[in-house]
């Protein structure tokens, strides 16, 4: 059976035609909330469009930062159908979705992310959690540690990781090229034959319209006072306020300013100290630096922080009231961010604590999580989980 599991590419390279035939079309419309444009991409509309200002840090009525790319619907729907499509890792049992999970706001639930399987069966546990994709085309940097700086970077680096997907770039054009659904499809959508370029391309087309813009916050920004509640109105204030200062770095609409910062996380459970950014750089301010991450949908992807150090919402926010900076391992010479560096944490009370999470409840929004295809075009299950995966 582990013969099988490791041969399982080759065997499929070798009889294509006994892979199952799923008819696929590639959608010409462009997705919910996107507007097909005369040159035949897609922009997304939201009522953001109406305000000016990109910088909020706490204000309502902030504009969104311009997208880096616009995609056609064709290469949109292609990146969905690899997305969901095992096919694109190196043991044809691991998909994108597989971890990005949208039943878990695009993330996989785990405190740290599972990989390739091993010899045993069982899967590479890797040191940092799955982050979650919405909104990730709006970003400066990518990845926990910002190693990437384009979102078809980002897309392509887990194809070729030895501990994630663990495929190589011949073999990814190799299959894509043998599994009959597909070269069609990428003549539609690029006018060319599927390679690594175009795969990447279409799989960050796909992953720039996971966005969330429509929460009980965003209507509350809009004009509906009755959005939120009195409890949420006020951990919003708490939230942007003086003492909480969250929005210094979890700038509205994005929830995240996309930079880098040390807060002085506890070790994850099992783990040794992660440099972070710090890792292989000479730049001391970088030693256990992570990138901000987005807070929206935040109620969908539990455990929190880089490693899943904290388990609820509720001990996330405490962490920055109590042990702000001071749970970092002892003799590790941290550069804090200058809001965690301070002496005293915020002085929130518990029932400001219990407020901000009430608050961070209203940026919950999936209106636009993703359709899974029913089918896909190499003929493998479309994978969302890690436990229905094709053996």
């Amino acid at each position: 059976m582990r013969a099988c599991r490791i041969w399982l590419p080759i065997l499929l390279l070798l009889a294509p035609q006994a892979w199952a035939q799923a008819p696929v079309r590639l959608s010409e419309a462009c997705p919910p909330s996107f507007e097909k444009l005369a040159d035949g991409t897609c922009q997304l509309r939201t009522l953001y469009d109406f305000y000016d200002s990109p910088e909020a840090h706490g204000g309502l009525r902030a504009s969104l930062p311009a997208e880096p790319a616009r995609y056609t619907p064709e290469q949109i729907d292609l990146g969905r159908y690899l997305f969901f499509d095992p096919l694109l890792s190196g043991r044809g049992d691991l998909a994108c979705a597989s971890c990005h999970q949208p039943a878990k706001g695009l993330a996989d639930g785990r405190a740290q992310a599972l990989g390739v399987r091993r010899a045993d069966g069982s899967r590479t546990p890797l040191p940092r959690a799955t982050p979650s994709l919405w909104n990730v085309a709006f970003l400066k940097r990518w990845m926990w540690d910002g190693s990437e700086k384009s979102l078809p970077a980002q897309a392509q680096r887990p194809l070729f990781s030895p501990e994630e997907m663990a495929n190589t770039p011949e073999q990814l054009v190799r299959s894509l090229n043998a599994a009959p659904g597909y070269p069609p499809l990428f003549q539609q959508a690029f006018g060319q034959a599927p390679s690594v370029d175009t795969a990447t391309r279409a799989l960050a087309a796909f992953q720039s319209t996971l966005v969330s813009f429509n929460s009980r916050y965003d209507r509350y920004v809009h004009g509906d006072s009755s959005a939120l509640t009195a409890q949420e109105v006020r951990g919003y204030n708490s939230f942007r306020g003086f003492v909480g200062r969250c929005t210094q770095c979890h700038i509205p609409p994005l929830f995240t300013d996309s930079e880098l910062a040390v807060i002085g996380l506890p070790n994850a459970a099992g783990q040794g100290f992660d440099a972070g950014a710090g890792k292989g750089s000479s730049d001391p301010a970088l030693l256990g630096a992570f990138k901000v991450p987005t807070l929206r949908n935040i109620t969908r992807t539990a455990p929190y922080f880089h490693a899943g150090q904290a388990q609820t919402l509720a001990d996330a926010v405490h962490f920055y009231n109590d042990t702000r900076g001071h749970a970092a391992p002892a003799g590790v010479p941290l550069k804090l961010h200058w809001h965690i560096h301070m002496t005293r944490g915020p002085q929130l009370s518990a029932q400001d604590e219990a407020d901000i999470v009430a608050f961070l409840d209203s940026l919950e929004d999936e209106l636009l999580l993703p359709r899974t295809p029913d089918a896909v075009p190499s003929g493998l299950k479309p994978s969302t989980t890690l436990d229905a995966e094709s053996p």
